[in-house]
């Protein structure tokens, strides 16, 4: 028996109908995204021109006073003294520990003020005088008293957090020539030992006072 066709089940006019409709809402979806993203990047534009206005308006080119001598370097508006010291300057005694402040690995002398020099912009510092571990000692290469007696105390295990322990040990010296051993335990609250070797700094710095 023949089977009767259902004109209501198919009708190539309204299948044709709904494709036509089904592609012209996707295109009108295509465009509407089209058109939000071209708004997004217009906007997106907007905001850099102004963050390059902004960066433009930060002097790149400045001159800081590292262990007593000016340093033109090419500094970027966000860029921190770490970074500076370390990868402009070549001054890699200054180590990057934690990068937030907290492990004293990078601690330097700002105006005689010890300082994490990860969380300082390089820009902030152009009128002090920093002073990082290279610049402790004396002017012919001559170990400061702090560096000698850590020698001498074995002070150092791994050595990471030694530039900072010997900065901190200078910079309280340099106020307090003769701190108590609880004094010195202060000053080198900041920097953190990996090793435990708190001891070994504490008897160091101790044992330069004085000669400092």
């Amino acid at each position: 028996m023949q089977k009767k066709f259902n004109s209501d089940r198919y009708d190539p006019l309204s299948t044709e109908r709904d494709s036509l409709s089904r592609r012209h809402f996707i295109k009108g979806v295509i465009a509407a995204g089209t058109v939000a993203g071209a708004a997004g990047l217009m906007t997106g534009c907007s905001d850099n021109s102004n963050n390059s206005a902004s960066s433009a308006s930060v002097e790149r080119l400045v001159t800081i006073n590292v262990n007593g001598r000016s340093r033109p370097v090419d500094v970027m508006p966000n860029e921190t003294l770490a970074h500076t010291l370390r990868n402009k300057l070549s001054l890699t005694g200054t180590k990057i520990g934690c990068d937030r402040g907290a492990c004293g690995a990078c601690t330097v002398m700002i105006d005689g003020v010890t300082q994490n020099s990860c969380s300082i912009l390089t820009h902030t510092v152009r009128k002090g005088n920093v002073v990082t571990v290279e610049g402790v000692g004396g002017v012919n290469g001559q170990l400061h008293p702090v560096q000698t007696a850590m020698i001498e105390e074995l002070a150092p295990q791994c050595g990471f957090c030694t530039p900072g322990q010997v900065v901190s040990g200078v910079a309280l010296l340099q106020r307090n020539p003769n701190p108590t051993r609880e004094e010195v335990r202060q000053a080198l609250a900041g920097n953190l030992c990996r090793c435990g070797a708190y001891n070994n700094y504490i008897n160091a710095i101790v044992n330069a006072a004085g000669s400092a």
